[in-house]
């Protein structure tokens, strides 16, 4: 069995009002950085046997940041990048719909197959982060995960068999952690939003 360790990485800078980001690759924020650190202690005493990122810069840092002085390389993993808004992304709310008409409120319908102009629906970022994750499945032991809300929300989907139309129902908040089991095709959701505390218990094999 393999346990993964799925964080999302820490705060990143938002402009009022919000934009889009999806892939746009910005670096943590000084808070980010303080939230990936408070993981070092809680995270600690894990023997990690591997640890597989994302390969934008916010989730790489975040994973530097939570082991740092372990000696463990992190994996950059193109497949757990956030979903691709494609021409939407650096635009509000507002200038999607002036832009794009009808786009927004389709997109609200069918959160899964919708995609933004030259972008991604989430059936489409799940299939790779799965695909991603479901090769860890093959690691005995413990593995750190660092990806982006979009993507551990779609995870936890495929985990729990739930339709991707219902990922905002799961809450995924900057740099809070989740813990799956993977025995082969078999997915178990232990632990999802959890803040860095200690004591802490850890599930493992």
């Amino acid at each position: 069995m393999s346990v993964v360790y799925l964080l999302r990485h820490g705060a990143i800078f938002q402009r009022r009002p919000r934009r889009f980001v999806g892939q746009t690759d910005f670096p943590l924020t000084d808070e980010g950085r303080t939230q990936a650190a408070l993981w070092r202690e809680p995270l600690a005493e894990v023997p990690f046997a591997a640890a597989v990122s994302s390969d934008l810069s916010r989730c790489l840092e975040t994973a530097a940041i939570v082991l740092a002085g372990r000696g463990i390389p992190v994996r950059p993993e193109p497949r757990l990048r956030e979903i691709n808004l494609g021409q939407w992304e650096g635009l509000t709310v507002e200038e999607v719909k002036e832009r794009f008409p009808g786009d927004y409120e389709r997109r609200g319908q069918d959160l899964a197959h919708c995609r933004p102009r030259d972008g991604e629906g989430f059936a489409d970022v799940q299939a790779r982060a799965v695909a991603a994750v479901r090769e860890l499945a093959g690691i005995p032991g413990n593995v750190l995960v660092v990806a982006h809300g979009g993507v551990n929300r779609v995870l936890l989907c495929h985990a729990l068999g739930l339709d991707v139309s219902h990922i905002f129902r799961l809450g995924q908040d900057y740099c809070r952690l989740n813990i799956l089991e993977l025995a082969g095709e078999d997915w178990r959701v232990d632990t999802v939003n959890c803040a860095p505390v200690v004591p802490w218990r850890f599930p493992g094999p």
